[in-house]
């Protein structure tokens, strides 16, 4: 049962940094089309980015792989949430002129 407890916290806590990675990508990518350097503005982003994950990925797994695959998990779900939940109104999932 402690097993099964520490996946689903390794789970929640990829959910949580992928939320934090996706989300800081969004809003990134948000700021930096009218930031006045839009290039150090990405590049900090994605240290700043990868090092929160790397970190946070290195403490959940705490030398497990069955945690850091539930991290992985959590991350991966958190991204498909990520997109559907920034995606523009009115956005399709083909782009026009592509046949379906």
């Amino acid at each position: 049962m402690n097993e099964c407890f520490q996946l689903a916290l390794a789970l929640v806590a990829g959910g949580g940094l992928g939320f934090i990675f996706f989300g800081g990508l969004w809003y990134t990518v948000r700021r930096g089309l009218t930031a006045r350097q839009p290039a150090l503005w990405f590049l900090a982003s994605l240290l700043v980015r990868m090092s929160l994950v790397l970190g946070g990925f290195y403490l959940v797994g705490h030398s497990d792989w069955r945690r850091l695959a539930a991290c992985l998990a959590g991350f991966v779900i958190a991204r498909f949430i990520v997109l559907r939940q920034t995606r523009p109104a009115g956005a399709s999932t083909q782009e026009a002129g592509h046949a379906p």
